[in-house]
């Protein structure tokens, strides 16, 4: 390889990573992630629980005013994914509310589990799916934003 093609390749990747590094914070937080300007997490939680619960999701906790989380049946596809014989298994999304520094602006990133043994008290067993996942909830987190500020 040349002397320029090397130079090259290495000025591409040095300004692709500064512009990585330097995103601004309230554009980041991941796969899904979105960030509801001038709200609160008690807004936030009341549009999430409108939101899932008609799509058919249970409300499964809360961390005040860190976190909530909904379940729902995994289906047939789930429980041939992540299951076993006579285990179905359950999706669980925790909606992880994050305040964004010098503003009341919060940052909505989920997060996706199969569960197995959903509520059953010491055995709930939460398995991370891939960060793709949390893509699948983008249009529920829009409606959530609309909802609650934007």
């Amino acid at each position: 390889m040349s002397r320029f093609t090397s130079s090259a390749i290495a000025l591409i990747s040095a300004l692709c990573l500064a512009g990585c590094l330097s995103s601004p914070i309230s554009d980041s937080g991941g796969i899904g992630a979105i960030t509801i300007h001038d709200t609160n997490a008690d807004v936030i939680m009341a549009a999430a629980r409108d939101v899932f619960s008609s799509r058919g999701y249970t409300l499964s906790g809360s961390s005040y005013p860190d976190s909530i989380s909904f379940d729902k049946p995994a289906g047939s596809f789930g429980n041939v994914m992540w299951g076993n014989y006579g285990n179905p298994q359950t999706i669980r999304v925790r909606l992880d509310m994050i305040p964004v520094p010098g503003g009341d602006n919060i940052r909505l990133v989920p997060k996706v589990f199969s569960v197995s043994d959903a509520g059953a008290a010491g055995f709930d067993s939460e398995r991370p799916l891939m960060g793709l996942w949390n893509s699948e909830f983008s249009s529920m987190l829009k409606e959530i934003a609309r909802k609650a500020g934007d």
